[in-house]
């Protein structure tokens, strides 16, 4: 029985793919007692032709599967793996020589942790402005849980480069497969549940080699808050409330931008677009324009995730009464 079994979700990503096969072959901890297993997540790209075909030392098994999401890659990875722990990697995410021996120093002799290592900013590429915005601000809080001012929780759970015990992940009945998206989140928060502890491993490195469309990336956030109040729902945990104290913790600015928008989709639209071409401007001139820039993405990130949390809510009204109810110390009306 293999010690590890990584599992890489991949789509019509072949080009990072191979790099990421090649990293897991110069790892430095002995291959021989892990297996990797590569789903396909009905890639269109030669992705199954070039693993088929391919010639490596690592115990590799491909597992091609029909477009279902990667919620239903990750879980058809599960049920083909042996290893003790599961390593999750992402086709994007190139991991760096330490990665597996950085993630099984900090499992041994803990039965009931997830592991989680940084996806940091790969020296050889460059991102579009609103994708280096969202490495920055995971950055931020890779230097939070370093330097201590607090713990990893679920709502570090990224699968990009992500580790825990096989048993735990069968106990949990792994992802659900509703979600296209946040389903590790959906997952890390019934983990937490039962109690897993989660650690932040800052040597398991991995290289994040982003690409996304403006279009993809400002959908990010409105499904993120639709669906955590939707878990915060179903799990009956307190995540709504959270969710609602943590908007007071925003800045003035961010805090007026989300009251001019919110349920006013013509003004969002207009309001986004204008902070958009200052961003994306400003970062092109670079030195303070950057921190301009940052400043126009999480206003654009904050309207857009708190819209998605009012639309769950039942709009404007739901969302601000539970604010002030939360302010106040009152339970509000779910």
């Amino acid at each position: 029985m293999p010690a590890v079994s990584i599992v890489v979700p991949t789509y019509n990503r072949l080009p990072r793919l191979k790099q990421v096969i090649a990293a897991l072959e110069k790892q430095t901890h002995p291959m021989a007692d892990v297996e990797v297993i590569i789903v396909s997540d009905g890639s269109t790209d030669g992705t199954h032709e070039y693993v088929r075909d391919l010639s490596t030392p690592l115990n590799l098994r491909f597992v091609p599967q029909e477009n279902a999401g990667p919620a239903a890659a990750r879980n058809n990875g599960i049920r083909n793996a042996h290893g003790e722990i599961i390593l999750f990697i992402d086709d994007d995410v190139v991991p760096s020589l330490e990665l597996v021996a950085q993630h099984l120093r900090v499992h041994a002799g803990h039965t009931n942790r997830v592991v989680m290592g940084p996806m940091l900013n790969p020296p050889d590429f460059a991102f579009s402005p609103w994708v280096a915005w969202e490495q920055a601000m995971l950055m931020k809080q890779y230097q939070a849980m370093q330097r201590g001012d607090w713990p990893a929780t679920a709502r570090q759970f990224y699968t990009g480069n992500t580790s825990l015990p096989r048993q735990i992940l069968l106990a949990s009945g792994g992802f659900d497969e509703r979600f296209r998206r946040a389903e590790d989140i959906e997952l890390a928060y019934r983990l937490e549940h039962q109690g897993v502890e989660f650690i932040f491993c800052m040597q398991a490195i991995g290289y994040h080699y982003a690409e996304r469309s403006f279009g993809s990336w400002i959908q990010i956030p409105y499904t993120y808050g639709r669906y955590e109040v939707l878990f915060s729902h179903e799990q009956q945990s307190a995540l709504l409330d959270f969710i609602l104290e943590e908007f007071e913790d925003r800045n003035r600015l961010t805090r007026m931008i989300i009251a001019l928008g919110l349920d006013r989709p013509r003004l969002s639209s207009q309001i986004q677009t204008l902070i958009t071409w200052v961003a994306n401007h400003s970062y092109q001139i670079g030195g303070p324009g950057k921190r301009i820039s940052q400043v126009g993405y999480s206003a654009i990130f904050n309207l857009r995730y708190y819209q998605g949390v009012a639309d769950a809510l039942g709009g404007r009204q739901a969302f601000y009464g539970g604010v002030k109810a939360r302010v106040v110390g009152k339970p509000a009306a779910s």
